[in-house]
C-alpha cells in the first residue's frame, strides 16, 4: 500500500515548532514526508538568516541532516530535468514542484500557497495546501494520533518545558490558526472526558 506523501516546502520546515509537529506526524505514520537537498539547503540558509548566531556553527545544517537521516526515503533526487517544463509565477519555486513530481507527492505543503497556483498544479496532477490546512486534515483523519503526537512533542521540550496548549499556541503563531483552534477543541474534549 502506498502511503500518502507530502512534499514539505522550506518555509514550513524553518519554524522549529511547525517542523517538529509535521515530522512527528510523519513519524507516527500519518503520511510520508518528502523534500530535496535544495529544499534542505534553503531551510539551512533561512535558519541562519533568522538566527545569524548559528552561522558557521553548523547547527542549522545539523538539523537538516538529522531530519534527512530520520526519514531515509524522504529525500527526492533526479528532479532537475523536470524544471524546464514547469511554469510558476516565481521561477525560483519550480524546483519544489519538480521534486514533488519526481517524488510522486500527493500534495505540496507550503505557507506560500499563492506562489503555487492551483490551475497550474492541476495540469500537473498536483495539489497544494498550507501547513494549517494540512495539519487540520491530519487532525480530522486521526485526532487521537495527532493529539498524542502533540503530547509527545510537549514532553520532549525542555528549557522551558512546554505543555500541549503551549505547543498549540506556537503553531498558531506559525500561521496554523484553524488547526490551533481545532486542537484546542480536542484539548477541551480530552479534559472533559477525564473529569
Amino acid at each position: 500500500m502506498t502511503k500518502y506523501s507530502a512534499l514539505l516546502d522550506a518555509c514550513v520546515l524553518v519554524p522549529v515548532s511547525l517542523a517538529d509537529t509535521l515530522l512527528r506526524l510523519a513519524e507516527v505514520g500519518l503520511y510520508r514526508p518528502l523534500w530535496s537537498e535544495r529544499i534542505l539547503d534553503e531551510v539551512t540558509a533561512a535558519i541562519e538568516s533568522v538566527h545569524p548566531d548559528l552561522k558557521g556553527g553548523g547547527k542549522a545544517r545539523a538539523r537538516a541532516l538529522t531530519m534527512d537521516a530520520a526519514f531515509e526515503d524522504a529525500s527526492v533526487t533526479g528532479w532537475e530535468d523536470l524544471i524546464s517544463g514547469i511554469t510558476l509565477p516565481d521561477p525560483n519555486d519550480r524546483h519544489v514542484v519538480a521534486a514533488a513530481l519526481r517524488g510522486r507527492a500527493d500534495v505540496i505543503v507550503t505557507n506560500n500557497v499563492k506562489d503555487f497556483p492551483r490551475s497550474q498544479l492541476d495540469a500537473l496532477g498536483m495539489s497544494v495546501q498550507s501547513a494549517d490546512e494540512f495539519l487540520l486534515n491530519q487532525l480530522d483523519l486521526d485526532p487521537t494520533l495527532v493529539m498524542e503526537a502533540l503530547a509527545n512533542q510537549a514532553r520532549a521540550t525542555s528549557r522551558p518545558r512546554l505543555k500541549v496548549a503551549e505547543i498549540v499556541a506556537r503553531l498558531d503563531n506559525c500561521q496554523a490558526h484553524l488547526f490551533a483552534t481545532a486542537a484546542r477543541g480536542q484539548l477541551w474534549r480530552i479534559a472533559s472526558e477525564l473529569r
